[in-house]
């Protein structure tokens, strides 16, 4: 039997899971459901989300109702679907539009639950310095991320991806499991876990204060929250490219790492935020050892290698960044 699948979904990380249902025989994917175009770059022109593109290109029917709007009952009764697949969607679905889907709404979660319930799961996990992450797929209920679980993956944390590689990984290997997990839903073989809800951790948005470097915190700390904010929303600090604690612009770190203490050049004696540029190389000071900037964007500027950006940046000797 074919399941009639209604699809939800929004950014780029849920293309892979569409495109995955979309190809596989056993499901009709009738409808697909995101959010409006919105404005996107320095010409705020309209854009269709990632998800609303490939759905285009697939020659899938897309809606942009809201969720809570009572005329949404409507669109799903027209659509009969028999189950529905919801992933980094962005709107949260009341009762009755859960209850409408006779096999009921099954989410992609890039995590492996009760761990990181919530908005941020990937990016929490590297900010945490987990050694392992996944992803999970649940049936949808009105709590947050707490339904039973039909199918998990897990996966090693390298220790240098950023939340952006770490998502699309799991977004293109999560999205087999997502498809054979709701397929075995459809044929009454998947087994449903209940979580132990007394594990709960909870992966809260990161907000772009949250994204401020505390540049005395240890180097281990700073290049995790780095690499958790990368890309969105990016982490950054205040340069004080003169050393004068009155004149400041906002310095985005893109990439770095902690510096290699065995190397011969590096500044060890480097107090919290102070820089220090080299030829080939920028450092900045911690509350433990350095760390070394590797690609930055200065307020206003291009993306840039920090080497490149420090020779133009006319850094006084006691320039620093908080």
């Amino acid at each position: 039997m074919t399941l009639r699948l209604l699809f939800a979904g929004t950014p780029e990380v849920a293309v892979p899971s569409l495109r995955a249902f979309a190809a596989d025989p056993r499901f009709e994917v009738v409808g697909v459901l995101t959010r409006p175009d919105a404005p996107v770059g320095r010409g705020r022109k309209l854009a269709p989300s990632p998800v609303k593109a490939a759905a285009t290109e697939l020659g899938i029917p897309v809606f942009t109702d809201k969720p809570r709007d009572p005329e949404f009952l409507n669109t799903l009764a027209e659509l009969n679907a028999d189950i529905a697949a919801v992933i980094a969607y962005g709107n949260i679905l009341p009762k009755a539009v859960l209850d409408a889907v006779p096999l009921g709404w099954y989410n992609l979660h890039f995590s492996n639950l009760p761990k990181w319930r919530g908005a941020a799961p990937a990016q929490r996990a590297i900010w945490a310095g987990d050694a392992t992450t996944g992803a999970d797929v649940f049936k949808v209920g009105e709590g947050l991320d707490d339904g039973p679980v039909i199918a998990s993956m897990t996966v090693e944390l390298t220790g240098r991806e950023t939340s952006g590689e770490l998502l699309e990984r799991l977004a293109d290997e999560g999205a087999p499991m997502y498809v054979d997990a709701l397929a075995q839903v459809g044929d009454g073989t998947a087994t449903f876990t209940p979580q132990a809800h007394e594990q709960a951790e909870y992966a809260h948005k990161i907000s772009v204060e949250d994204a401020h470097i505390v540049v005395g915190d240890t180097v281990e700390a700073i290049d995790r929250q780095i690499r958790a904010c990368t890309p969105n929303p990016g982490a950054w600090a205040e340069l004080h490219a003169t050393g004068d604690a009155g004149e400041s612009i906002t310095l985005h770190v893109l990439g770095a790492i902690p510096a290699n203490m065995e190397r011969p050049n590096v500044p060890a004696d480097l107090k919290p935020g102070e820089l220090r540029a080299g030829k080939k190389n920028v450092w900045m000071g911690t509350g433990s050892t350095p760390l070394e900037l590797l690609e930055v964007k200065a307020q206003g500027k291009k993306a840039m290698r920090a080497a490149d950006w420090a020779r133009g940046a006319r850094l006084a000797e006691t320039a620093y960044l908080d």
